[in-house]
Formats: structure tokens, C-alpha cells, sequence
């Protein structure tokens, strides 16, 4: 990065992302949503898109599925400001819409710079589109949410050691119960990965 500290690059990208009209999606939105927490943790927990209740607030996981996201980091003795919470898509795509192409393409961007940004040891890709997007990035391919939620896998980031453990999006389990089980079984994994990476987080 340049010679601006963590706090003043991500202050700059959220400038950007106020400004972008790089695809359709600002005309909908009511604010972005850029992310929120420590810029200097080793841990990313990366969503998809914001929802309803994160357009209007301009915050991630703030609705339903970020009270489950709340209660899972709790579970593992951290806390939102101890981690750095992001989407991939930084507006809501209308009706809560899968993104597009053209819009991951886009948006990507400025996820791969907050990404170089913090330098985690540790991301939680939670979704398809996120573990979609990200893998492929480590060296790995993606075909499927069941094939690959709850594995720790290993890889090189934009240069870096860094470790991806996909799971199902929170919000998966407040429309079918039987995910729940499955990311509370990831949260355990994930809980372990993240015993080895506390004495990192400021």
C-alpha cells in the first residue's frame, strides 16, 4: 500500500465507493455499505451484499442474520470490533437479488483492496458468492457450498499466507433450520482457527 495508514486507505475506498457508478446498483441503494470493525485484526469475515436492514443502516450484518453472525463470534470469545466485517458487493442488489457478474467484477475491486488493506491471516467467507470469489483467488476452485463449508483451507493470498473456511451465510439458516446445524458445526472449526490467531488481534 501507500504511505497512508490502514484507517486513512479504508476512509479513502469508502469515499470511492460513495461516489462509484460502476454498475447500476447505486441507483437503488439508499447507502453503501463499505464495512466496519478493527483495521488492524488478522480475521475477515467476508458476506455477499448488504441486506435491507444494512442499506438503510450503512452498517454489515445488522438485521436478523447479523444477530445469528453476533452470536456465532460470541460463541467464539471474539467480538465485532476485534475482526473486520465486509461484503463483496458493497450496495443491496434489488429484492436482496443473487449479484451479477458484472457487479462482482466491479466490486471486487475494492474488496481486494481492503483485503490487501488488513492482511488477514484468517477469512470466513460466508456465502457461495464469497467462497466463490475468494477461493479461486488461493488456488482453489469452487463448485459447491456443501463440498467445501467448514474445511480449513490454505493458500496464498495477493502474496500472502492465508487460511479461507468457508460456511453457509447466516442467513441461510433463518430460511432452512438445517443449515443452522451446519455453520454452528463450522463455527467450531472456525473457533479453532481463530484460538490460533488471538494473541494477533489488537
Amino acid at each position: 500500500m501507500n504511505a497512508l495508514s490502514k484507517e486513512e486507505n479504508m476512509g479513502k475506498i469508502a469515499e470511492e465507493v460513495k461516489e462509484c457508478r460502476r454498475c447500476e446498483l447505486w441507483r437503488h441503494r439508499h447507502k453503501p455499505v463499505v464495512g466496519e470493525g478493527s483495521v488492524s485484526t488478522t480475521i475477515m469475515f467476508v458476506g455477499e451484499a448488504p441486506g435491507y436492514h444494512e442499506d438503510l443502516q450503512g452498517h454489515p450484518f445488522v438485521g436478523s442474520a447479523g444477530e445469528l453472525l453476533n452470536e456465532s463470534l460470541s460463541g467464539t470469545g471474539l467480538s465485532r470490533d476485534k475482526v473486520y466485517i465486509t461484503n463483496l458487493l458493497k450496495c443491496r442488489p434489488p429484492n436482496n437479488r443473487d449479484p451479477r457478474p458484472e457487479e462482482v467484477e466491479v466490486c471486487g475491486l475494492f474488496l481486494d483492496r481492503q483485503i490487501k488493506i488488513i492482511k488477514p491471516r484468517l477469512i470466513v467467507a460466508l456465502g457461495r458468492h464469497s467462497a466463490s470469489y475468494i477461493l479461486p483467488k488461493v488456488g482453489r476452485s469452487f463448485r459447491s457450498m456443501a463440498g467445501v463449508h467448514g474445511k480449513k483451507i490454505y493458500g496464498r493470498l495477493f502474496n500472502r499466507p492465508t487460511t479461507v473456511v468457508p460456511t453457509y451465510h447466516p442467513a441461510a439458516a433463518l430460511y432452512n433450520p438445517k443449515y443452522r446445524d451446519f455453520i454452528e458445526r463450522d463455527l467450531r472449526v472456525i473457533g479453532r482457527e481463530l484460538k490460533r490467531y488471538r494473541a494477533r488481534i489488537s
